[in-house]
């Protein structure tokens, strides 16, 4: 089998704060997807020709400086990836983050897809307060089908999803970030070549 080419994706994990705690926004894509069926994922997908952009939404200065580290000359800008964040929350959720000040995205992960998945993505993930969104956070009515069940659900109860192992590890990532705990960089799992690596940004 002919590994997929790599292609650049970006995420969005939406978090807000209630009562019980921290809850994260998360959908389930379909039982037919052709890449991770089923499963219980944050809002995203690939960049697109149409996010390219030179501005930075939402982005301070050093995450853009981390998003340029260890990426192939052709990767897209900081401000790319940011914009195909925000249009995949759109898409998938019907929530819109519009104009988010400097520092509303905060970049907190990278990983790209082990060979011999039917997908490859070198997906960077980035946290926002759900605070920024207009409208209500509750209603979904404008989203596409690609995920089901999009629900507000707290950090705990998301670990007892059906979820991929990256999303796990993401999930905890978020937990030790929004609990106020200090990470040395962003993680990065890289799985471009014969041998995984680990490094943070």
């Amino acid at each position: 089998m002919t590994d997929q080419p790599i292609r650049a994706a970006a995420t969005i994990v939406l978090w807000r704060e209630v009562p019980a705690g921290f809850q994260i926004l998360m959908g389930q894509r379909g039982h037919g997807a052709a890449f991770m069926p089923s499963k219980y994922v944050f809002p995203g997908g690939g960049v697109d020709a149409e996010d390219r952009t030179d501005a930075l939404p939402g982005l301070d200065p050093d995450c853009a400086r981390r998003l340029t580290l260890c990426c192939p000359t052709d990767a897209p800008a900081p401000g790319t990836l940011a914009t195909a964040a925000l249009r995949e929350l759109v898409e998938e959720t019907g929530l819109s983050l519009p104009n988010p000040a400097p520092g509303a995205l905060r970049f907190i992960f990278r990983a790209i897809t082990p060979p011999g998945r039917s997908r490859r993505f070198d997906a960077r993930f980035f946290l926002a307060s759900a605070s920024g969104i207009t409208g209500d956070i509750e209603h979904f009515s404008e989203a596409s089908t690609e995920l089901s069940h999009l629900h507000w659900i707290g950090l705990a109860e998301a670990r007892a999803l059906d979820l991929p192992f990256i999303t796990e590890v993401v999930l905890a990532e978020v937990s030790a970030l929004l609990s106020g705990q200090t990470q040395p960089g962003v993680p990065f799992f890289d799985n471009s070549g014969a041998v995984p690596t680990f490094r943070r940004l």
